[in-house]
């Protein structure tokens, strides 16, 4: 019975990539004239705003290439992703090599912010179409890329602290999202710098941001760990927390790591009980909680955003396969049937992305400058490989 379920369920997220999701994208973001993607799309794929988000020409551009190594050899893809990344290269860093935010249809920089995630989805977008290219050049531009990266993480004038020196902190955003950058590095590049990477990051994850005491893993905390008793301090984002599951999941298969899966699946499990809402809406993963259980101050802390659910199908489909546990299958079935039931639009192409707590609508648009193609592509991706697999 699970062997089929998992059977159907590959086929249904390839069915559901081929048929959708990427249609979706290559007619209606794909800019044609001046390469890379547009994201800010109605419910029916009408363009709302040509503003570009910079994260998304990497993430675009990523998703299509794993799409190519994984799912279908499809020269229309790789054509728009090295597309896509001629746009980025061409016009979206700055003189310092830092890539902005946002950026105009034509390329014209709009917007900088202090964060590195633009040149973490750009490095991954090298490496992944170097793979399924065979462009060595691309492999080596990602591979310097990361270290810029790890440049500007040490060099205030580039990324200036968040807080004043009296609010000292550190974020787990970044330290998270370095593993899998190095891990999606790791397939076209051999170098020291990405292991001794994935080996820090771990190190900080676990060290500073898990917190056995509330069970969970915190966004912000101090310089040393330290637990920060304010809103911010106390904030648990359970979709981050489950995508950190997964990313340590793949680091441990990789390197046959038996402890570190089991760091994993514990904070697998214990994400799945701050963010898996059985009171309202009938499941979904939430978007904040506080882990000494006072209101969140986020505005949108009971909202059941698209990206949250797709890192809990992946985190739960690798946690089954891993382990063979039920416990990790009955998830899996609970999320799969939440996700398609809630964010799949009946009527047009591609999935909502904004729910209220109960599970309706918030807002229909498939896309901004935030929501786009790839938590949706990079889950079907993922889930139809690990089907396969299993």
């Amino acid at each position: 019975m699970e062997r089929e379920y998992i059977a159907r369920f590959g086929e249904k997220c390839r069915k559901e990539l081929l048929g959708n999701i990427i249609p979706f994208w290559m007619k209606y973001g794909w800019d044609r004239e001046h390469g890379g993607v547009y994201t800010c799309l109605d419910r029916d794929g009408t363009l709302m705003d040509p503003t570009k988000s910079v994260w998304f020409q990497g993430r675009f551009a990523y998703a299509l290439s794993y799409a190519y190594n994984h799912i279908e050899k499809n020269s229309e893809w790789l054509d728009a992703a090295k597309s896509t990344i001629g746009f980025f290269e061409r016009t979206c860093f700055d003189g310092r090599g830092k890539m902005y935010f946002e950026v105009a249809a034509d390329g014209t920089p709009l917007r900088m912010r202090r964060y590195v995630f633009s040149e973490c989805f750009a490095a991954m977008a090298l490496a992944e179409y170097a793979k399924a290219s065979g462009d060595g050049g691309c492999a080596e531009r990602a591979l310097a890329l990361f270290r810029r990266i790890l440049s500007f993480m040490g060099d205030p004038s580039a990324m200036p602290p968040k807080y004043e020196p009296a609010m000292a902190s550190q974020g787990h955003s970044l330290t998270m999202i370095l593993i899998n950058v190095a891990m999606v590095l790791k397939q076209v590049a051999d170098d020291p710098v990405l292991d001794e990477q994935i080996d820090e990051s771990i190190r900080r994850l676990i060290k500073f941001f898990v917190h056995p005491e509330f069970k969970c893993v915190l966004e912000t905390v101090g310089p040393n760990g330290e637990f920060i008793d304010t809103c911010a301090g106390r904030t648990i984002n359970p979709g981050h927390a489950i995508e950190t599951s997964w990313f340590l999941m793949d680091v441990a298969e990789s390197r046959g790591d038996k402890a570190l899966l089991a760091q994993a699946l514990q904070i697998l499990d214990w994400s799945w009980d701050w963010g898996w809402d059985e009171d309202v809406g009938g499941g979904g993963v939430i978007s904040f909680r506080d882990c000494r259980n006072f209101p969140p101050q986020c505005y949108e802390q009971d909202m059941k955003f698209w990206w949250p659910q797709c890192e809990a199908i992946i985190a739960s489909l690798m946690a089954c396969r891993l382990t063979g546990e039920r416990r990790y299958f009955d998830r899996l079935r609970l999320a799969i049937d939440w996700a398609w039931a809630h964010l799949k639009d009946p009527d047009y192409p591609e999935w909502f992305g904004y729910l209220h707590r109960d599970g309706t609508v918030a807002q229909p648009a498939k896309g901004n400058i935030f929501k786009g193609p790839y938590h949706i592509p990079r889950m079907l991706v993922k889930c139809a490989e690990i089907c396969e697999v299993i």
